[in-house]
C-alpha cells in the first residue's frame, strides 16, 4: 500500500469554496465514524447557513464571470482534467471509501471508476450535442440556442458520494452551469477527496464549490433564492420534500430517488444462467444500491428451486472487514441504517413470510454495524418488505402463475427504478421490457449503467442522469428570431 493510501484518512478544518479553502464559519464539527470498527476515524467541520450562503455567492460570481462564458470545447478539458486526477487516486480513494462507508475495496475501486467514466463522457459531449442551431420557419429564420440553467445545488448521498457528485457535475459542467455540492455528513472524506482533485486540475474559482452537511444547511441550499437548480440523489421521502420547496419558486429540480425493483425470471431459462448476476444484484454493497434488484419474481413452480440455489449460494458470501481482499460485503454505513434492517427482517417475519437464509449478525463480528444476506420466501407483493425500499441486504421472492401476474406484480409498486428478465424466449423478454414501467431494464443480466439515461419512472424521480439525456436537464433553451 502506498504511503498517501495510509495517509489519506485524516481531519479536515476548512470548505472549499470559490477555488479556496475556506475557515468555516462556526464551531461545530462532525464526527466520521467506521462502520466496522464503530470508532472515529476523522472530524470535519459542520457548516452552517452562513457557509452555504457563501458557497452560492462563490458560485454566482463564477457562473456571471466568464465561465459561462467559456465554449463546450474548454469545459470539456476541464471535465477531462479532473477525472484524471481522481483516477490518479482511485485506490486511496477505494481505501478511504472502505474506512468511512464499510465497502470492500473492491467496490469502492468499481464506484470511483464509475465517476472517471461518467466525467469523461460529459466531457465529449461537445461533439455530439448542438448548443447552437438554427432552423427555418415559416414565420422566418430562428436561432435555437442551450444555455446554462445557472447556478446547480447538488446534493448527494454517502452510499456513492463521488459517483453520485459525477453524475451531476459532468452535466452541469459540461453545459457551463456552476456547482454548489453538498455531499451528506456520514461519508465526507472522499468528497474532500474530490475537492482536492478539482483543485489539482486548476478548475476555475468557484465553479465547484464542496461543503458537505446536514438536512439544515441542506434545505437552506434548495430554498436559496441565488440557485436555479437543485439536483438530489437520496430517499423518495427528502425528494418529495425538495420537489415541493423547488415547486414554490419554480426552481429546476433533478430527483434520482429510491427503488424496489424486480427481476422477473422466465419459466424457460436455466438457474446456472441467472444466478451469476442475480446473486448479487440485490445484496451488492450490502444492499446499498437505489437500483438493487431487490424482488426476484419467478414461476409458483420454480420458487423452491430458486429459493435453494440462493440460500445456497448467500450462505457463502463472506461478510466481513472491507479491507479484507476476501470479503465480498462489508458493513451497513450507519448504526441507524442497521437498526432499519433489522427492524425489516423483523417486520417481514411478523407478515408471515419465511426467512430462508440470513436473517441476523454474522457471528464472529462483535464490532461493527454488519448484518447477514437475507432471503425471504412466502412473500405476497403486498407486504411491505415488498413494498419499501429497505436499502439493506435483503431479498424477497415472490411466486407468479403467468406472465401476466408476473409483469403485474413488477408494476405493482410506488418505484420504477430499474429491474431485469431472465428468459431464452425473445417475446417473452421484449414484452416484459415494454410493459414494465421502470428506468432501466437488463436483459439476461443485471447492474446499473451510469453512460445511459438512468432514472425513475413513478416516485423513482425526475427526470434522468447519465448519456445525453442528463445533459438537458442542465440547459435552457432560447428560441432567437431574426428579422
Amino acid at each position: 500500500m502506498s504511503a498517501s493510501v495510509q495517509t489519506a484518512i485524516r481531519d479536515y478544518d476548512k470548505f472549499f469554496i470559490g477555488g479556496e479553502w475556506v475557515i468555516p464559519s462556526g464551531s461545530g464539527r462532525i464526527d466520521v465514524i467506521s462502520p466496522s470498527t464503530e470508532e472515529k476515524i476523522a472530524q470535519v467541520p459542520d457548516p452552517t447557513i452562513a457557509d452555504i450562503d457563501e458557497a452560492v455567492a462563490g458560485a454566482r460570481r463564477a457562473f456571471d464571470g466568464p465561465w459561462r462564458r467559456t465554449t463546450p470545447a474548454q469545459r470539456g478539458e476541464v471535465l477531462s482534467r479532473i477525472a484524471d486526477e481522481i483516477e490518479k487516486r482511485i485506490p486511496e480513494f477505494a481505501h478511504v471509501f472502505a474506512a468511512e462507508i464499510g465497502a470492500p475495496l473492491a467496490v469502492g475501486e468499481n464506484f470511483h471508476g464509475k465517476a472517471v467514466a461518467m466525467l469523461r463522457q460529459f466531457a465529449a459531449f461537445h461533439e455530439q450535442v448542438e448548443f447552437t442551431e438554427d432552423r427555418d420557419d415559416v414565420d422566418g429564420k430562428f436561432r435555437i440556442v442551450r444555455e446554462p440553467v445557472g447556478v446547480v445545488g447538488a446534493i448527494i448521498p454517502w452510499n456513492g458520494a463521488v459517483a453520485a457528485a459525477a453524475f451531476k457535475l459532468g452535466p452541469a459542467l459540461a453545459a457551463g452551469c456552476t456547482v454548489v455540492l453538498k455531499p451528506a455528513p456520514e461519508g465526507p472524506l472522499t468528497s474532500y477527496m474530490l475537492a482536492e482533485c478539482i483543485e489539482a486540475a486548476g478548475v476555475p474559482s468557484g465553479v465547484v464549490n464542496i461543503v458537505p452537511g446536514g438536512r439544515e444547511v441542506g434545505e437552506h441550499l434548495v430554498t436559496h433564492r441565488g440557485v436555479d437548480k437543485i439536483a438530489f440523489t437520496g430517499s423518495t421521502a427528502a425528494g418529495k420534500r425538495i420537489a415541493s420547496l423547488c415547486g414554490e419558486r419554480i426552481a429546476r429540480v433533478t430527483l434520482e430517488l429510491g427503488g424496489k425493483s424486480a427481476a422477473i425470471v422466465g419459466e424457460d431459462i436455466a438457474l446456472e444462467e441467472v444466478l451469476p448476476t442475480l446473486m448479487f444484484a440485490g445484496i451488492g454493497h450490502t444492499g446499498q444500491v437505489c437500483a438493487a434488484l431487490t424482488r426476484i419474481i419467478v414461476p409458483t413452480a420454480r420458487v423452491t428451486e430458486l429459493a435453494d440455489a440462493m440460500a445456497a449460494g448467500l450462505s457463502q458470501v463472506v461478510v466481513g472487514d472491507p479491507f479484507d481482499g476476501q470479503t465480498m460485503l462489508g458493513p451497513l454505513a450507519a448504526e441507524r441504517q442497521r437498526d432499519r434492517v433489522e427492524e425489516y427482517i423483523a417486520l417481514g417475519k411478523q407478515e408471515g413470510a419465511s426467512v430462508v437464509v440470513g436473517g441476523g449478525r454474522p457471528s464472529g463480528l462483535d464490532r461493527g454495524w454488519y448484518v447477514e444476506p437475507t432471503l425471504f420466501t412466502d412473500v405476497d407483493n403486498s407486504m411491505r418488505i415488498a413494498q419499501e425500499e429497505i436499502f439493506g441486504p435483503v431479498v424477497s421472492i415472490i411466486g407468479y402463475d403467468g406472465l401476466d401476474e408476473a409483469i403485474r406484480i413488477a408494476n405493482d409498486s410506488p418505484y420504477g427504478l430499474s429491474g431485469a428478465v431472465y428468459s431464452n424466449d425473445p417475446e417473452v423478454t421484449e414484452r416484459v421490457v415494454r410493459e414494465v414501467r421502470t428506468g432501466q431494464i437488463y436483459i439476461n443480466d443485471a447492474g446499473m449503467c451510469v453512460t445511459q439515461p438512468f432514472g425513475g419512472f413513478k416516485q423513482s424521480g425526475l427526470g434522468r442522469e447519465g448519456g445525453i439525456e442528463g445533459l438537458s436537464g442542465y440547459l435552457e433553451t432560447k428560441a432567437i428570431k431574426y428579422a
